[in-house]
């Protein structure tokens, strides 16, 4: 596929410059070329990775361009970068996740791990199994959420944030589906394994139940809706286990990854 070629290439790239492959999010353009001196990520190349002028970075502006920055001043009032910004956008792969409210520690690590590899959203349900306190906790009364996406993107050395979207139960859920792929992990009645089933490279939504798996009516929903039940082998997997395994096998069956 073309454009994962040119993912590998712009990594490599950088790699070779700066001998890292992770990037700085901003805001914006402008955010990123001048970098106030009590903004963090001014903290974080000075003191962090101890860049000063003439040295080299790569920053990103969120859902934007990726770009090679060259820090040309360092004061008082903070840096200024020159950038040379990329032409084309990093990659997103044609995956949603649709998942059941999992605890928010588990939530954290699905958030950071989806923007990681690159999904295009993340729809949580309350499901019948779920615990419906975990849908209160901070992490979705505050911006910790949106930080975890942020800081997943900045790791998988791309721009674009997930779309993320909470719904009361699963039929909710399923009403709002698009993609025409659609498959469920479900360990117990599962048809086969994921990497087995048909499903050709187009937008596909991934489903992983609650922490103590799906009710016998969820299961009758989604294949209702759909949904092709598949397993991931005889292991019982963690949610955010789950989340990664499920993806990584539907972009190496595309040939992503």
């Amino acid at each position: 596929m073309a454009e994962p070629v040119i993912y590998r290439f712009a990594a490599h790239r950088f790699r070779a410059i700066v001998g890292a492959v992770n990037l700085i999010l901003f805001n914006s353009a402008h955010e990123a070329s001048e970098i106030s001196a009590n903004d963090p990520r001014a903290r974080h190349i000075r003191e962090v990775i101890r860049l000063g002028v003439g040295d080299p970075v790569y920053v990103g502006v969120v859902n934007g361009p990726r770009g090679l920055g060259k820090i040309i001043a360092d004061s008082d009032a903070g840096l200024t970068l020159a950038i040379d910004w990329e032409p084309e956008l990093p990659i997103q792969h044609p995956v949603r996740l649709l998942v059941g409210v999992p605890r928010p520690q588990t939530a954290r690590r699905v958030l950071f791990d989806a923007a990681c590899l690159g999904v295009t959203g993340i729809d949580f349900f309350q499901a019948e199994k779920g615990e419906p306190s975990y849908a209160k906790s901070k992490l979705w009364s505050t911006d910790e959420w949106r930080e975890r996406l942020w800081q997943g993107a900045e790791q998988g050395f791309a721009t674009q944030l997930p779309e993320v979207r909470h719904f009361g139960k699963l039929t909710d859920a399923l009403e709002e589906i698009e993609t025409p792929g659609r498959a469920a992990l479900d360990v117990y009645e599962g048809v086969g394994p994921l990497s087995s089933l048909d499903l050709p490279e187009q937008p596909t939504t991934l489903a992983i139940g609650a922490e103590r798996g799906w009710s016998a009516c969820e299961r009758d929903q989604l294949r209702g809706a759909g949904f092709q039940l598949a397993g991931l082998g005889e292991r019982v997997l963690r949610t955010e286990s789950a989340c990664i395994a499920g993806v990584s096998v539907l972009l190496a069956k595309w040939g992503r990854m």
